[in-house]
């Protein structure tokens, strides 16, 4: 997500996730380096994350199998991969990525401009669906020059993941998660007083701290980021952040509704919430994928409802998604090979029938989440389709995820900051930290020198 836009490229960005519920594009016009089709090639792909459940290991094998009888010139293997800020660029920098790799939509323009993905446009053009994508969401994954780098393969936003058996054990209804920041600290505080666990936590480390910070601040209204003719401003020390960290110090000081961990990241809080030692939390409204293939989690003590929002005109749910990459190391039989993986496995189950009920039918013997929630990459027709399609295959809990599924198109959305993303959330995590650390944090002085701070990271463009 480190991206080095300004300008109206950044304007761009910021419309990712306002675009995700309209608009369709068309197709681009470049030319991808010649490839002989039937040569035979071997990539890699990346699979799971680790410590995924060996039964979604073994769902990803058929599917790779699958794409091998297909594709008989063409051999996979599969690697096991989780994007975390600082390991891809510790893999970026030491060549060590797989052939197609995934990155989040803040990553693309940045990794583009820098010519660090390959150009797959012709084959992606050959499968015939580039003008159902959602314009805005496509051109996450585009240059300048209209060309296409990276491929959008999901899309979500910030939602409230909720434990309804800790809900139940402090006498709360599950199927009532809070609809308000009021409620969500009053209910907080009941979890903690009545289980002993966490009524809500916060990731606060390798980036994310920045992450759910600029989430709740969008939440109640502040950007941390604005774009100014050619210059992105620093909007860090703002009302809507202000108001955030005020609300995480007066959950882990006032109420003591925190627990005793304030150094989570992603998988850490993950694993505890999926234990039952976290009542609340704001992660991706697609987590439950991860949440059941990695750490086990219940599937009826899983609850998702949409982020409560302030009641200012820009509050907002922030979002993003996942790009499909092709390594630019890779020769052009090795790209062109990349391509028909990327379609095969993110792409044709939702523009073609048979793909997708293979796909459903796979996963769902397998017992693999099939049906999590997502924002439409595609037109919101081409969504229906899909959802009819696999139907009959659909194993989540989504009686228990009605909060976000019926509320999150009446949302307002948010894209992430343009520009230095991650750099931004790095220099944001230490902010989030001292708050829930020490009861005298000055939140004033705080947020005054992360603008100065990431002002400095914004003038480096």
């Amino acid at each position: 997500m480190r991206s080095i836009r300004r300008g109206a490229s950044g304007v761009a960005a910021a419309l990712v996730v306002a675009g995700l519920v309209a608009g369709c594009s068309g197709g681009s016009t470049a030319a991808a380096p010649a490839a002989d089709p039937n040569a035979k090639v071997s990539i890699s792909v990346v699979s799971l994350k680790p410590g995924s459940e060996k039964a979604a290991f073994d769902a990803f094998d058929k599917q790779v199998a699958q794409f091998e009888a297909a594709n008989p010139n063409i051999d996979v293997t599969p690697r096991e991969y989780e994007w975390t800020g600082p390991t891809f660029t510790a893999q970026l920098a030491g060549g060590t990525l797989p052939t197609v790799f995934t990155v989040p939509f803040t990553d693309g323009k940045s990794l583009v401009e820098r010519g660090q993905l390959a150009d797959i446009t012709d084959p992606m053009k050959a499968f015939g669906y580039l003008d159902k994508f959602n314009k805005a969401v496509l051109a996450a994954g585009q240059g300048p020059d209209g060309h296409i780098y990276g491929v959008p393969t999901a899309a979500y936003c910030i939602g409230l993941q909720y434990n309804r058996a800790l809900f139940t054990q402090a006498g709360l209804d599950p199927d009532k998660p809070p609809a308000t920041w009021d409620e969500v600290r009053a209910d907080a505080k009941i979890i903690a007083a009545k289980t002993g666990q966490a009524g809500y936590a916060q990731m606060t480390s390798e980036n994310t701290g920045g992450w759910m910070l600029t989430s709740l601040t969008s939440a109640l209204g502040g950007r941390m980021q604005v774009v100014n003719g050619a210059k992105t401003e620093a909007t860090v020390d703002n009302p809507g952040a202000k108001a955030a960290l005020q609300l995480l110090h007066q959950m882990r000081w006032d109420d003591n509704a925190m627990g005793a961990n304030f150094l989570y990241a992603w998988g850490t809080i993950n694993q505890d919430f999926a234990a039952g030692k976290i009542g609340m939390y704001m992660g991706g409204s697609d987590v439950y994928t991860s949440l059941y293939q990695q750490n086990g989690m219940k599937p009826e003590d899983y609850g998702l409802a949409v982020l409560p929002l302030g009641t200012g005109g820009e509050a907002g749910l922030l979002g993003g998604g996942t790009l499909a990459a092709v390594n630019v190391k890779a020769t052009p039989n090795e790209q062109a090979a990349a391509a028909k993986w990327i379609d095969f496995y993110y792409m044709s189950k939702f523009t073609k029938q048979d793909a997708a009920v293979l796909d459903a039918k796979t996963l769902a013997d397998s017992k693999q989440p099939v049906g999590v929630p997502q924002l439409p990459i595609f037109d919101k027709a081409t969504l229906t389709q899909y959802d009819g399609w696999i139907k009959q295959y659909v194993n989540v809990p989504l009686a228990q995820m009605t909060s976000f599924t019926n509320g999150i198109f009446s949302q307002a959305l948010a894209g992430e900051p343009a520009a230095h993303t991650q750099e931004m959330y790095a220099a944001l995590d230490p902010v989030v930290q001292a708050v829930l650390t020490d009861r005298n944090a000055n939140i004033d002085t705080l947020l005054k020198q992360a603008d100065t701070d990431v002002q400095a990271i914004l003038d480096r463009s």
